[in-house]
């Protein structure tokens, strides 16, 4: 059995529910499994800690990332809300720590998709998507977005981009994921654990 890393950091619990679709997906294609991972909040000087993870992702059991997991899978998709239409910190830091990876060239061919949720409906979804796909492109990572053969892809009057799967939120975070955005989630996992597989055969 291979695996594709789903890896996110979530901070109301839309990108981990996200995630959890994003890795049904994943769980649909014979042959691969998800590994789901998040990482921990920072504290005001940068530092990531432990303790200051948000209990619902601890409740949810995904344990934290470790440059490990981006190498012994054979996919990744990363998730991330948005912040000011770029990618969370506690994502970008996690990234930052990288470069050992980045210098023996461990995940260049592997192929990676992204997920996103923002308060607005053009919070920045499409930007977030696309700085996310930057730290991947430089270690060398095959983007996978989703095509417009999903029909939800152009039936969506909420989230849901090309570039990966996207969510809105509301500007309390509670706004449920809707039918369209659920479909594109699993397709997202789906179409990445197919590539990824063909890719690593």
């Amino acid at each position: 059995m291979k695996e594709i890393l789903v890896l996110y950091y979530s901070h109301t619990g839309a990108v981990r529910e996200m995630a959890q679709l994003v890795a049904r997906g994943v769980g649909s294609v014979a042959g691969c499994a998800a590994r789901v991972r998040t990482v921990p909040r920072l504290t005001a000087v940068g530092h990531a800690t432990a303790p200051a993870a948000a209990p619902s992702e601890k409740e949810a059991g995904a344990p934290y990332a470790e440059l490990k997991d981006l190498e012994e899978c054979i996919g990744i998709a990363l998730g991330s809300p948005t912040r000011f239409g770029n990618m969370a910190a506690p994502m970008k830091y996690f990234w930052d720590s990288t470069a050992e990876l980045w210098l023996k060239g461990r995940l260049a061919g592997k192929p990676a998709a992204v997920f996103t949720s923002t308060a607005t409906l053009h919070g920045g979804q499409e930007t977030t998507l696309v700085s996310m796909m930057l730290p991947l492109l430089h270690h060398g990572m095959l983007i996978v977005g989703i095509p417009y053969t999903e029909p939800e892809l152009t039936a969506t009057t909420s989230g849901g981009t090309p570039y990966g799967a996207s969510h809105h939120a509301g500007g309390a975070g509670g706004q449920p994921i809707t039918e369209h955005e659920r479909k594109l989630c699993i397709a997202l996992g789906r179409r990445l654990a197919e590539i990824a597989l063909k890719l690593s055969s």
